[in-house]
Formats: C-alpha cells, structure tokens, sequence
C-alpha cells in the first residue's frame, strides 16, 4: 500500500489523500452504531461510531483483513455541526478501534438514514495484499 501524497499540499489530519494497493478487495456495507444483535446501546454520537467501528473491523475479520488493509471510508453523517464538534472524541475512538491507519475518507451530511436511530452510517473498502 503506498500512501499518495502531492509534496506541496499540507499533510492531512485523520485521512490520507490518496492510497495505491493491489490485492484481494474486500467491501463492507455501511455499518450503523449498533451491536451483533441490531440495538443501539447510546445516543451518543462518538459511541455509535465506535461501535460502527467494531463492526466494521469484524466484517473485515470474516474476509481474512485487519483494519490497516483499509483504503477508503465513507462516513454518512445527519448532523455535520455534531460530527465537527466530537472531532477530538472521535479520533480517540477511531485510533482505539482501527489504530494509526488513516486511510482515504469522505464525510458527507445526509438528511437521514435508514435506521432511525443512527447518528452515522461507515462504509469501507479494504484491499489485503496478495
């Protein structure tokens, strides 16, 4: 995996501008904040994305992948002001589930999700090396 970064733009914070890979791709659908047996255990923004973290990682683990074969995420938010202001809260949770891999991310404010009661929905695209 090689991280694509021109040399005259600043480096960014928490996601990567660009990844080259090659290798067995693996696809995981969006995941919600909730646990195996589809409840929410909070409200609180930082601690469904935790747990859509865990989800995603535990999809990865079932295709043989761990969390630095990830080369991109969405992240689904309805409230972008909410999501901006647990910035600091949300790395702690990101780094704890998924560690210093910061692959290409997109961030997009949506009016709702299927799930009423989801704060955010991931996506996430892993490549595992041949």
């Amino acid at each position: 995996m090689q991280i694509l970064q021109p040399p005259s733009w600043p480096r960014p914070r928490g996601y990567s501008n660009g990844i080259a890979a090659k290798g067995r791709l693996i696809f995981v659908a969006g995941q919600v904040g909730w646990n195996a047996k589809e409840k929410f255990e909070t409200s609180d923004f930082v601690g469904q994305a935790k747990q859509a973290l865990k989800n995603i990682v535990a999809v990865l683990a079932e295709g043989g992948a761990k969390p630095e074969h990830i080369v991109r995420m969405t992240w689904y938010v309805i409230d972008k002001k909410e999501y901006l202001a647990a910035w600091h809260d949300l790395g702690l949770a990101y780094r704890e589930v998924i560690g210093k891999h910061f692959p290409v991310m997109t961030a997009v404010q949506v009016v709702a999700l299927v799930e009423d009661d989801a704060k955010m929905e991931i996506e996430a695209t892993a490549v595992v090396p041949e």
